[in-house]
């Protein structure tokens, strides 16, 4: 019997990019992360219609593009996000701000749109 599927408002998907430490060079990145700790990964964390790899792909190729991650990202890190998704698109809206709070809590630097 197959798995019943998911409905089909629930495809949006939140997601975290790692960034490379150059973003740390950015006065505007370490002024929204006052409390980084030294040593945690910087990250972006966002949410999209899309799939996260594809999300990913057109930032790097500067179509709507974020531009720290269009600049300085390097993967996306799957484990700090993948079991939230898929989801309805406010979900995911809440969860990329639940998701960013949460990792600037364990130090990460952050930056959301």
């Amino acid at each position: 019997m197959a798995a019943p599927k998911k409905s089909s408002r629930h495809h949006h998907n939140v997601y975290v990019v790692l960034l490379s430490d150059e973003v740390w060079n950015s006065a505007r990145f370490r002024r929204a992360n006052p409390n980084y700790l030294l040593g945690k990964p910087f990250v972006y964390v966002g949410a999209t219609g899309l799939d996260p790899d594809v999300r990913f792909d057109k930032h790097k190729a500067g179509i709507q593009a974020n531009s720290y991650v269009q600049e300085h990202g390097l993967r996306l890190l799957p484990h700090l996000y993948a079991m939230y998704n898929p989801m309805p698109y406010d979900a995911a809206r809440e969860m990329e701000v639940e998701l960013g709070i949460m990792l600037r809590a364990q130090g990460f630097g952050v930056w959301q749109a």
